[in-house]
């Protein structure tokens, strides 16, 4: 270790030595550099110089001793065995940097961030990848250029140049370094030159492990690489053959949404089969479910309804599909199943509106078949009370049902027994009545009590 207290009377005598024969020196030390350390010092005694300079902001000072550590290249320095030559070209670099920010002349500025630049290039010439961190190194050097080059020969090729090298050492690292700012601007920058089939392969690759900015990026730079969604199209039909499976998973979903787009639904129902086949997970699974839904296809739409229920993570999607296949079997004229799956949406919730307006769907259907568009008999009639028990109580239950419900019941009322249906029957408002096989074999199953109105 370096006796501090011991070279603190060098480093003074050598500030002012170097102060005094800085301009007799200069000249001959940028010019003709010499690997020996200045002014006919030791190797320990000038590097302890050059870190005091560095560490109290005497960059003059550093840069004079640091200059000779970069031509001379010590890996090792006696008597010092924390001694780290890579660390030395880092503070070196800082060092032209802080000079830089503290100049004020616009040429001594450009000059020192030059010098800086020469350290990075030297750096590469002297360190192989084993013995430096290359991503360290390259996103340094990218920033660096990011950051000066108005005020320098470098442009910002220069910085992209070294973010393409950060992505291509680690895509995923790279999409996460800065919350995805350097994935964002050599994303833009691959996009913008027309690169399109190299952008597309980085979105691929970086979507996975992009932030919430550069996801929100990828799908405006994605957008724009095509004109429209016939070109997109084109573009991932072209790419799926060579495409792995989560490659060709994506490629699948986004096909999905395109071919809806242009109203291609035969397409897009292949695309969400394929998907399903891929990996049936509860996306796709809805993919291939909407797809036939959309035909309607309402029978072949149940299976694939089940399954994502099944695969469904939480109760509020569990409840809308156990309404969705219960709307499905009610299209398919199948009352009681339709019955149990609005059953099963409310064991789930209760107080799910939504159920109880479509189990007065089912009911009231359920009239309609039953007298096949005939003339209704009273007893036929009676159903609608039970009818409008369930929509009061979605009405009740959510307010933004109140109006259709209320619209419901009150065209129902109109079919209702009369006052005459009621009399002859012996039917006295207020009394429990039973829907069951009595009335008709027809509506045996539902076994409900209402109230007579």
């Amino acid at each position: 270790m370096i006796n501090q207290n011991k070279l603190k009377p060098i480093t003074l005598i050598m500030k002012f030595i170097t102060a005094l024969l800085f301009l007799l020196f200069s000249v001959t030390e940028t010019t003709n550099a010499q690997p020996e350390p200045p002014f006919g010092m030791g190797e320990l005694e000038a590097y302890s110089v050059f870190l005091d300079g560095y560490r109290t902001g005497d960059y003059e000072l550093a840069i004079n001793f640091g200059e000779w550590m970069l031509e001379a290249k010590p890996r090792q320095i006696e008597g010092y065995d924390d001694f780290s030559l890579v660390r030395t070209f880092d503070r070196m670099i800082d060092t032209y940097l802080m000079a830089a920010e503290n100049g004020s002349d616009p040429s001594q500025i450009t000059a020192y961030l030059e010098k800086a630049d020469d350290v990075f290039t030297v750096l590469h010439d002297t360190f192989d990848e084993t013995e430096i961190e290359l991503y360290d190194w390259y996103l340094k050097q990218g920033r660096f250029y990011h950051e000066n080059n108005e005020q320098m020969s470098a442009t910002m090729e220069n910085a992209y140049a070294m973010y393409q090298k950060l992505y291509d050492l680690d895509y995923q690292r790279f999409a996460e370094e800065g919350n995805g700012f350097f994935a964002m601007v050599l994303l833009n920058e691959t996009a913008n030159s027309g690169e399109r089939d190299q952008a597309m392969e980085m979105i691929v690759r970086l979507e996975e492990y992009a932030s919430a900015e550069l996801l929100d990026a990828i799908v405006d730079i994605r957008e724009s690489l095509f004109e429209n969604p016939e070109e997109r199209i084109e573009f991932i039909e072209s790419r799926m053959a060579a495409a792995g499976d989560a490659e060709r998973e994506e490629m699948l979903s986004d096909l999905v949404q395109l071919y809806n787009e242009i109203n291609n639904s035969e397409k897009a129902a292949s695309a969400a089969e394929d998907l399903y086949e891929l990996n049936p997970n509860y996306q796709n699974t809805r993919y291939v479910a909407d797809m036939l839904l959309s035909d309607g296809n309402y029978s072949d739409a149940i299976g694939f309804l089940k399954e994502a229920k099944d695969l469904a993570e939480n109760d509020t999607a569990r409840k809308e599909l156990a309404l969705e296949i219960a709307e499905s079997y009610l299209q398919t004229d199948r009352f009681e199943d339709s019955r149990e799956y609005v059953q099963t949406a409310l064991q789930i919730d209760e107080h799910y509106g939504e159920a109880y307006m479509q189990m007065a769907s089912i009911y009231a259907r359920t009239i309609s078949d039953c007298t096949g568009g005939d003339t209704l008999d009273r007893e036929d009639r009676t159903v609608y009370w039970l009818v409008v028990d369930y929509l009061e109580r979605a009405a009740e239950l959510d307010a933004s049902l109140a109006s259709n419900a209320n619209n419901r019941i009150e065209a129902y009322t109109e079919a209702m027994p009369s006052a005459e249906d009621k009399f002859f029957s012996d039917w006295e408002d207020g009394n429990s009545f039973t829907i069951d096989g009595e009335l008709s074999p027809c509506y045996a199953w539902i076994n409900e009590e209402t109230t007579v109105r």
